[in-house]
């Protein structure tokens, strides 16, 4: 996508009797219209620039769920805040760095504070990176303003060449340590509550390697897994693994069972495995559901898997365990719950305005018939926040677990930005089938049962066992 550029460089010096003129203040930058994203493959990234912030900006109110109702100048205090911040950090503040005066007009304001960003970049060093970083800084302390845990400035910055290998359908390339759990229900001897792995999946990587559930991560790549108790988002990403670059990961893992503590170095590779998760028959006709995420389609394998475990014997209950389900495709989750009600409300989407839409079962989704205990904890987000809620309000199953994570504010859609980057926002707000707000809240349970370290190293889930003792 090529926008017009949206900022001179350089103002033409005017020669009046003989004298050169004072260079006039840099002018403010013109926002371009954001538009929706494109599939495929993003552009290639550009310097961010103040005509990119002024974009940006304006898509807020463009495009932002509550935009309408947005008090623009807490934005712009914010960004000029991230700006200076970064400024003293890299030793370049300015004595000029000062806030414009704001008039309430959102227009306006952000004509007077282009035009001071600009000034500022103007005088800085010709230094693309310092440039790019401030920003950076800028823009992302813009978006965390709205403090929506839905909205996200996303700007891949390019790496090593991928790693091209076909890989067969039912086959994935990962570490395979599945999620990772964070119980506050447990301390280390740190006293943080410790990281741990939830789930290794057969086959993989870190299966070969010995990892096992339970196994508690102390570092990652040399640094903490926790900082003050928070998961930071890199190491998150690094967790994941990128199966482009096929990047080890070298862990410092604890064993609370056997008191071991060891290193180790896993490897991303192919192997045969899902990342929907897995599905086995339990003792006594159980169906047992671990569900990793959302994943488009997945509710169609969920189904074949309990179609054929029926086909096994008769079955008395569906446990799904969406402990650590980071949310992905509500149509994926929307299929699911209407496997267990038809003709049902499950949640409302809403504007600004609180005009809401209401989201309805899809009765096409043949009923199981069957009773359901969803087991549920702080990694259950998004969709799964929005799914958990649906079962609780309606009345379709039980949750046993932990409070899930309330981390539902509202799909996002992204919006492309000329400098190659993508700004994520939520265009609707989410709530519950009672039009309970459940963003930063959560759905509780209606029986804990946290699931800690220790348990899983010693062959023990409390959960799931407290689940089939409540099947019929």
């Amino acid at each position: 996508m090529n926008l017009r550029s949206l900022l001179a460089a350089a103002l033409v010096p005017l020669v009046t009797l003989g004298c050169m003129a004072t260079p006039a203040p840099a002018a403010p930058a013109v926002a371009a219209p954001c538009a929706p994203a494109p599939m495929g493959e993003p552009p290639p990234l550009k310097p961010t620039t103040a005509g990119t912030l002024a974009q940006a900006y304006h898509c807020i109110f463009a495009k932002y769920a509550g935009g309408p109702v947005l008090n623009h100048q807490v934005l712009l205090t914010a960004a000029f805040a991230g700006l200076t911040q970064e400024l003293q950090r890299r030793g370049r503040d300015r004595p000029d760095a000062m806030l414009p005066p704001l008039t309430g007009d959102r227009t306006a304001d952000w004509t007077a504070f282009g035009t001071v960003y600009q000034r500022i970049a103007d005088r800085l060093p010709s230094d693309p990176d310092l440039r790019q970083a401030l920003a950076a800084a800028t823009m992302k302390a813009m978006v965390s303003a709205l403090h929506d845990n839905h909205a996200a400035w996303v700007r891949e910055e390019p790496g090593p060449p991928p790693v091209k290998e076909k890989v067969k359908p039912g086959r994935m390339i990962e570490f395979g340590t599945g999620i990772a759990g964070h119980s506050p229900a447990e301390d280390d001897p740190a006293g943080e509550p410790p990281l741990f792995i939830t789930m290794v999946r057969a086959g993989s990587p870190a299966a070969r390697l010995g990892v096992r559930p339970g196994d508690v991560i102390r570092t990652v790549n040399g640094t903490p897994a926790l900082t003050d108790g928070i998961l930071p988002r890199k190491t998150v990403n690094v967790l994941i693994g990128d199966p482009a670059t096929k990047a080890p990961v070298r862990l410092t893992l604890h064993r609370p069972a056997t008191g071991r503590t060891w290193s180790v170095t896993i490897k991303p590779a192919a192997y045969e495995g899902s990342p929907l998760g897995f599905s086995k028959r339990l003792e006594g006709g159980v169906a047992y559901v671990k569900l990793a995420g959302f994943i488009p389609g997945g509710e169609k394998r969920v189904f074949e898997d309990i179609a054929r475990m029926r086909h096994e014997g008769p079955l008395r209950g569906v446990v799904l365990d969406l402990r650590g389900n980071g949310g992905g495709f509500p149509g994926t989750a929307n299929k699911l719950v209407s496997a267990f009600a038809h003709g049902k409300t499950i949640g409302y989407l809403c504007d600004a305005k609180n005009t809401c839409q209401p989201k309805v079962t899809d009765d096409t989704v043949p009923l199981l018939n069957l009773p359901l205990v969803v087991l549920t904890d702080r990694g259950c987000a998004s969709a799964c926040d929005a799914f958990s809620a649906a079962v609780k309000d309606l009345g379709l199953g039980t949750l046993v677990g932990t409070r899930t994570a309330g981390l539902v504010s509202g799909p996002a859609g992204g919006f492309l930005l000329d400098d190659g980057s993508v700004l994520e926002l939520p265009m609707q707000y989410g709530l519950g089938p009672n039009k309970e707000i459940i963003n930063t809240i959560g759905v509780p349970p209606d029986h804990h049962a946290p699931l800690t370290a220790k348990d899983l190293s010693n062959g023990r889930d409390p959960g799931l066992a407290k689940a089939l003792g409540l099947l019929p």
